[in-house]
Formats: C-alpha cells, sequence, structure tokens
C-alpha cells in the first residue's frame, strides 16, 4: 500500500498480519517540522515503511524506517545543511490506557496507545522531530569558511 492523503491504518491489524505499508510524505506539509527546515519551496520527501510484527518479547509492535534529506539551516554559519534521514523505530502497541501504563513501567522501549486507527504521517512526523538535530552544525568547517 503506498501512502496518500488519507493514511490511517489499524495499527493491530498489520502487527497481526505482520503486514507492511509505505509512501512517502513532504516535510515541508508536516506542521512541526516545516519551521525546523531550510527556508525553500522545493519539496523534501520523506520515505517512510511501517511494518507490524511483534516484539522480542511477543508483543503486538510496529517497525517504522525513515530515509530521505532534511533541508536545515548551520547554527554556525547559517548557510543550507542537507541533513540526511535514515532512521528505524520500534513502537509497542498498548490497546487502552491501563496497559499503557503498565509497559511505560516495564520497557524502555516507546509505547503508543493505538485504540483507533493511526496516521502514518504523523508517526513519520514525530520520528523526524525527534531525528533531526536541535542545533545543526554543518560537519567539520562549514563550506566558503577558510
Amino acid at each position: 500500500m503506498t501512502g496518500s492523503s488519507d493514511s490511517r491504518f489499524d495499527a493491530f491489524k498489520l502487527s497481526r498480519h505482520a503486514a507492511t505499508i509505505q509512501g512517502s510524505v513532504d516535510a515541508r506539509d508536516l506542521p512541526n517540522l516545516a519551521e525546523n527546515l531550510a527556508p525553500g519551496d522545493d519539496p523534501v520527501p520523506i520515505a517512510w515503511t511501517i511494518e507490524g510484527r511483534q516484539s522480542a518479547e511477543g508483543r503486538a509492535s510496529l517497525a517504522i524506517d525513515i530515509t530521505g534529506s532534511a533541508p536545515l539551516v548551520c547554527q554556525r554559519c547559517l548557510s543550507r545543511l542537507d541533513w540526511p534521514v535514515a532512521q528505524a523505530t520500534e513502537l509497542l502497541l498498548a490497546g487502552n490506557e491501563r496497559e499503557l501504563a503498565a509497559l511505560d513501567q516495564v520497557t524502555e522501549r516507546e509505547v503508543i496507545l493505538a485504540t483507533g486507527p493511526l496516521d502514518a504521517a504523523d508517526l513519520v512526523e514525530d520520528e523526524l522531530v525527534l531525528t533531526l538535530p536541535f542545533a545543526p552544525l554543518h560537519e567539520g568547517p562549514c563550506p566558503g569558511r577558510a
């Protein structure tokens, strides 16, 4: 299944069937990321794959992989910096608030509440926010500087 404007899915069903959905989202369209990106009108495609699976402990989970490149602003020279994005995360699924609280007590992994359909774009946005640096800097000397 390829992503579309309606990227909602049943996380427990995806996990139960070990199914995969995938797509792409323009990071400029994600409200929590737009202000972190370097100015421009160029699209910022982020490819995503969400795979339903069972965790090592046998719990329903999702493996989320995101890849792409995000244009950021270097905080040292204030020029554009294309930041590579390659993030893989496993999220455990909770079916209710009590299960969420219990899992949060016994695991270091991220647990999400999946009582209804989840939105792939929201999950991708969350992962991008977590993976992008707070204060991006060019690695080594900034281009154009001696």
